[in-house]
């Protein structure tokens, strides 16, 4: 993002002999094109799942699929872009690019992270996931969410750049030190607390629905129904044991909350293993309403030992493109999506929901990459986290994956065990250092056992939120005010600045 300045020979002469170049900051738009560039590349590489999805599941042309994975990357790039835009704005001074405004490059990089979680909703795949398997470093999320960890790589990537632009007398100590303290936080990686104890059981059906092309039967719904059901009892014929907990995920299976196959179906095994269920289902309220006003929810049913439908969440952040689709009448060329995606309602609620006696904080799906959201469930009093979730739209590539990582993440910043049922995989059981301690294989009807315990500390995240991100947006701005009062020539082309500056050391 520096252009070397044409200087006078004697000046050139003097810098060089210090090991230091003459450097001028980009101007504001060669920072945009060089951060938006990055960012296009960027999310190309990482959500190339989105051409699968549109293609195999929308069944939308590949033209088209290519077309809006293209302009999905140019969008979510923006952002990558402004980074740059503020980086060359904070950098620039009069004489030269200042190293000191290096220091500001972290703050402004958690700032763009939290605008893209707050004005796009969609903060897939932030810098801090990185480092889910370090737990060392992961405990800093208990205090600032994933945005501390983002932070964390930020600053060290930072203090490399730096090392490069200092004379070079300087540049071997600052390289030294920064491989130092790269080595340093990756060695957490090989640094494994002991198990934590469990008390509670639980048995996790991953049913494998497949997304039917034809229309969903009656035949079929019931011997899905008896395979779930089977899967969901039998822990309890082994010898010495017991299902625990039920819980059966989000899938393309329309188990309406008024079918009464489906009711009857989870009733039995409820009372069968005297076990509470959490189950996918679809709400529907205002049914039978004379108006014929009817509004379907994405909800995850409760159901008591004794049979009885006591609770039901309804999903509140749904998924744009798969659960509603913004601005549907624009998009004439994706009729097919549009037609097939409809509408949900969205829930209200954030409250836990009392399942025997525990107090369970319940999310669906693309709620986990949220995190101010979720830490909300364990600041009202939930003591386990449930995320049920259909990843089967993503087919065999790195998405679910993605997934499961962010929500790692949440049962790490709430110190939650947390409970993860889908329909095709990743099925786990995840700790509150974020570990997988039991995992189902991808791709198969299949029930997972596993034990967990309850929590009911809150952490410094679940109490205060994105206390971290707002002061960094903050130290950000000051930044660019102080560089503002600094230096007034920011849009000029490097060809029209000062020939006398230099790194400002």
């Amino acid at each position: 993002m520096y252009a070397i300045l044409k200087c006078r020979e004697q000046d050139v002469s003097a810098v060089l002999a210090e090991g230091g170049l003459f450097l001028a900051p980009a101007t504001a738009w060669q920072g945009f094109l060089l951060g938006y560039a990055s960012g296009i590349i960027w999310y190309l590489g990482s959500c190339y799942w989105v051409y699968n999805t549109m293609h195999e599941y929308g069944e939308l042309s590949a033209l088209t699929s290519a077309l809006l994975l293209l302009a999905y990357a140019m969008y979510l790039a923006l952002y990558h872009g402004v980074f740059g835009l503020l980086l060359a704005l904070t950098a620039a001074r009069r004489n030269g690019f200042s190293l000191r405004a290096l220091v500001f490059a972290p703050f402004i990089w958690v700032a763009i992270e939290l605008a893209r979680t707050y004005i796009s909703g969609f903060p897939w795949d932030l810098l801090g996931y990185t480092q889910i398997d370090n737990i060392p470093m992961t405990r800093i999320a208990s205090i600032t969410g994933v945005y501390g960890l983002s932070f964390e790589i930020a600053l060290v990537n930072t203090a490399v750049t730096a090392a490069f632009l200092v004379p070079q007398r300087k540049r071997v100590l600052l390289l030294a030190v920064s491989a130092f303290v790269i080595a340093l936080l990756h060695a957490g990686k090989l640094y494994s607390p002991p198990a934590l104890p469990t008390t509670d059981g639980v048995t996790l059906v991953q049913s494998d629905v497949p997304v039917l092309d034809e229309p969903w039967s009656l035949d079929y719904e019931l011997s899905t129904l008896r395979e779930l059901a089977a899967l969901s009892v039998r822990p309890k014929a082994e010898p010495g044991g017991t299902p625990g907990l039920i819980i059966w995920p989000e899938s393309p299976a329309p188990f309406l909350v008024t079918d009464l196959h489906v009711r009857t179906a989870l009733a039995d095994v409820a009372r069968q293993t005297n076990s509470s269920i959490i189950a996918g289902t679809l709400g529907i309220r205002g049914f039978g309403d004379p108006s014929g006003t009817r509004e379907i929810y994405n909800s995850a049913s409760v159901i008591a030992p004794n049979g009885a439908w006591t609770y039901e969440y309804d999903k509140i952040h749904l998924v744009p493109f798969g659960e509603y689709v913004p601005a549907a009448d624009l998009l004439f060329f994706a009729k097919k999506l549009t037609r097939d995606v409809g509408a949900f309602s969205r829930g209200t609620s954030r409250q836990p929901l009392q399942v025997d006696s525990s107090r369970v904080g319940i999310f669906i799906c693309y709620e986990s990459i949220f995190p101010n959201e979720l830490r909300q469930l364990a600041r009202n009093g939930a003591e386990v986290f449930v995320n049920i979730s259909n990843d089967g739209w993503y087919g065999n590539t790195s998405a679910p994956l993605q997934h499961l990582n962010m929500a790692r993440m949440r049962a790490i910043e709430n110190n939650r065990w947390l409970l993860r049922d889908t329909n095709t995989g990743v099925t786990a059981v995840i700790d509150p250092y974020g570990r997988r301690v039991a995992e189902a294989p991808r791709f198969q009807r299949t029930a997972l056992q596993g034990a967990y315990d309850v929590e009911q500390e809150t952490t410094f995240y679940t109490r205060h939120g994105d206390w971290f991100p707002i002061a960094c947006a903050i130290i950000a701005l000051l930044g660019l005010i102080l560089s503002y009062y600094r230096s007034r020539w920011l849009f000029q082309p490097p060809a029209q600045a000062s020939g006398e500056g230099s790194a400002d050391l």
